[in-house]
């Protein structure tokens, strides 16, 4: 049950995501629903073809491609209903889809019993692959790879649980809530890595 759950409010927060980058973008509605899918399911793609796990499984979540479509339709069809609170709740958004996806990705490799280190990936890539690509196909710069704390975020989570002190449903939703509220906290105050700007000798 808390997989699906997971997947269900990962899939709607991604697409979300980005329906409303395209928009932003001024793409076509074919480029609005595409880049909205590929937010939704790129990262579980890439992070299958990491863990040995076949690419095609995911045609077999026609569930979540149909709540995927009906979400980024709602956008697309009424925009003005959610750019009123896009500035505030549209990084929100994106905490939800990033914290439910990274532990949906965790939780897949540790069914398939890989070690730690996958399962720290594979938390990583379904938490954040899908962003990447959405950003890198709208023109921007991989939120992933600035100086605001965000994979970091993903990395936790796939290190909780490849610990293996967390399996209870509760368990599960509360490091839920925990990376989404750090996720917030990060950019609500600016939290970053420590970056460097590299100055070639003249």
């Amino acid at each position: 049950m808390t997989w699906e759950v997971l997947s269900f409010i990962g899939t709607i927060a991604f697409a979300i995501s980005g329906t409303i980058i395209a928009m932003e973008e001024e793409y076509d509605i074919l480029g609005v629903y595409i880049l909205g899918i590929i937010t939704a399911f790129g990262g579980g793609a890439i992070r299958n073809l990491l863990i040995g796990v076949p690419v095609s499984t995911l045609w077999d979540q026609s569930f979540y491609f149909i709540i995927a479509l009906l979400s980024i339709t709602i956008v697309f069809v009424f925009p003005t209903i959610l750019s009123k609170h896009w500035d505030r709740w549209g990084n929100f958004s994106d905490a939800i889809g990033l914290s439910a996806f990274a532990i949906q990705g965790a939780m897949y490799a540790v069914e398939l019993n890989h070690p730690i280190s996958a399962i720290i990936v594979s938390a990583a890539l379904t938490g954040c692959g899908g962003g990447i690509v959405r950003d890198v196909l709208a023109g921007r710069k991989p939120l992933v790879f600035r100086k605001e704390i965000y994979v970091v975020w993903a990395i936790i989570a796939g290190m909780a649980l490849g610990s293996g002190v967390l399996s209870q449903a509760w368990q599960l939703y509360t490091l839920f809530a925990i990376i989404t509220i750090l996720r917030v906290l990060s950019y609500t105050y600016n939290w970053h890595l420590p970056n460097k700007k590299w100055v070639p000798k003249t």
